[in-house]
């Protein structure tokens, strides 16, 4: 069976956007010479030769969800549903970022990384939804099937340039899609969305890289300010988004499946700590990890090392439990779930 790669989707003409250059999409900050190209040999120790630790040896802890308790969920709760996943209550409304709900993040049904739990909630439980927040289209944080059920429940998909018309191409009725440059905003009963940079590179098929653009997110409700990384390598727009824009209450960063043959597009924890500090943050909760196998490294190891850092540092970091609700305005610590599991998983 061949894999559901998609046909290369009409997009709308970006030549205006400064990030793009014949066609596609580029970051602000070029690649420098001397960093590494991932090669033919990463790509088949990625899929033949991981080690055993990069997948837990028992199941990840999970508190389940109902729809009675999201309901009665006063607003600004957050919940984890699984890497990228997330569910935000502001100002009476649900808001989803990167919704993936699949069981692999690939093309296929049959290859490729598999979930390590299942959502706290499944799709079809979920409340309406007032927005859905997209930070690019790679396969484990644009879910076809997802956007297909959600599409009749969600009132709004903001996404970054190109992304938004694959949702189209999908099914997704036009007046539900607004698409955004970098730095571009709206306003959505009163909360405040605003595209930022971000230094990555999208694509889901063999020949559609960079045709769609990334980014980040701040989201702004009044006092309360939280910046959503989606997917970055370090780069000095972390800077920049701090100045004009925070300091952040909460920041929900990338902190997983890194590697150092990719370091422009993907932060080790080391990085996602200085990024963290350039926002001038005052939470962290790490994302992008604890439910894909995406990387050689163990599966457990981001949320490690990022403590031990933030430890260094004084930074308070947030490490709820899948499903758990983390109220926005005071965060706390939460529970180190994934320690149980590391002996089993060594």
């Amino acid at each position: 069976m061949l894999p559901s790669f998609p046909r290369l989707a009409p997009l709308g003409d970006y030549a205006d956007s400064p990030q793009s250059a014949a066609g596609r999409f580029r970051n602000a900050h070029p690649k420098p010479a001397n960093v590494p190209e991932p090669g033919a040999r990463v790509m088949w120790d990625f899929f033949f030769n991981k080690p055993k630790n990069t997948v837990p040896a028992a199941p990840v802890p999970v508190r389940r969800l109902t729809r009675a308790e999201l309901d009665a969920a006063p607003d600004r709760s957050l919940y984890r549903l699984g890497h990228s996943t997330l569910l935000l209550k502001l100002r009476g409304g649900w808001w989803l970022t990167d919704p993936v709900f699949s069981l692999r993040a690939s093309p296929f049904r049959w290859f490729g990384p598999k979930r390590f739990h299942a959502p706290p909630i499944a799709l079809d439980e979920l409340p309406p939804i007032r927005g859905v927040i997209l930070s690019h289209d790679h396969y484990d944080h644009l879910d076809h099937d997802a956007i297909g059920a959600l599409a009749p429940k969600v009132q709004l998909f903001v996404t970054p340039l190109g992304v938004g018309d694959r949702l189209i191409d999908w099914g997704v009725p036009a007046d539900k899609v607004r698409q955004f440059d970098w730095w571009q905003d709206i306003d959505v009963d009163g909360l405040r969305l605003t595209a930022t940079p971000s230094q990555h590179f999208s694509g889901r098929g063999l020949r559609d890289g960079n045709r769609t653009l990334w980014c980040s997110w701040v989201i702004q409700d009044h006092d309360l300010r939280v910046f959503f990384s989606g997917d970055s390598g370090y780069f000095p727009g972390f800077t920049e988004i701090g100045r004009r824009l925070g300091p952040f209450d909460l920041c929900l960063m990338e902190t997983g499946a890194y590697n150092v043959s990719w370091p422009y597009v993907h932060m080790q924890p080391e990085e996602t700590v200085r990024a963290y500090q350039d926002l001038r943050g005052q939470w962290l909760l790490p994302i992008h990890n604890g439910t894909f196998d995406l990387a050689m490294h163990p599966w457990f190891e981001p949320f490690e090392r990022v403590l031990a850092l933030a430890a260094e540092r004084g930074i308070r970091v947030a490490t709820p439990i899948m499903g758990e609700r983390v109220d926005m305005s005071t965060p706390r610590e939460g529970e180190r779930w994934w320690r149980p599991l590391m002996d089993a998983t060594k």
